[in-house]
C-alpha cells in the first residue's frame, strides 16, 4: 500500500515559480515510478511529468518541457516538481501518482495510487 500527500501549491503570478512535493509512505517507494498529473476545471486529467524508480529517466509533456523539472529523493520517499516560468494555463489541481514498476509512463490508468491533489493558481 502506498499513500501520497502533496504540498507546495498556492497562488503565484505569471512568470513565477513553485515547487510541489509529494511524500510517500510505504517501503516500496524505491520500486515505484512516479508521475505528476494535473486537472483544470472542465478538462480531463493530463500527464505533466514522470520519473523512473531510480530517478535516471524522466519524461515531460510538451506543454511543460523546459519549464518544469521532476526529481526524487528515495532516501526521503519524496518526489518533487519544480515549476518555473508559470503561465495562467498551468492553473490546475496537481496530483502525484505512483505505479508498480520502474519505467516512466504517461497513461493515468497505469498508476495505481494517487494523492489528494494540491491547487496551483497562476494569476496576476
Amino acid at each position: 500500500q502506498v499513500q501520497l500527500v502533496e504540498s507546495g501549491g498556492g497562488l503565484v503570478q505569471p512568470g513565477g515559480s513553485l515547487r510541489l512535493s509529494c511524500a510517500a509512505s510505504g517501503r516500496s517507494f524505491v520500486n515505484n515510478a512516479m508521475g505528476w498529473f494535473r486537472q483544470a476545471p472542465g478538462l480531463e486529467r493530463q500527464f505533466v511529468a514522470g520519473i523512473s524508480s531510480s530517478g535516471g529517466s524522466t519524461y515531460y509533456a510538451d506543454s511543460v518541457k523546459g519549464r518544469f523539472t521532476i526529481s526524487r529523493d528515495n532516501a526521503k520517499n519524496t518526489v518533487y516538481l519544480q515549476m518555473n516560468s508559470l503561465k495562467p494555463e498551468d492553473t490546475a489541481v496537481y496530483y502525484c501518482a505512483a505505479r508498480f514498476g520502474s519505467m516512466v509512463v504517461a497513461g493515468s490508468q497505469l498508476y495505481g495510487y494517487w494523492g489528494q491533489g494540491t491547487q496551483v493558481t497562476v494569476s496576476s
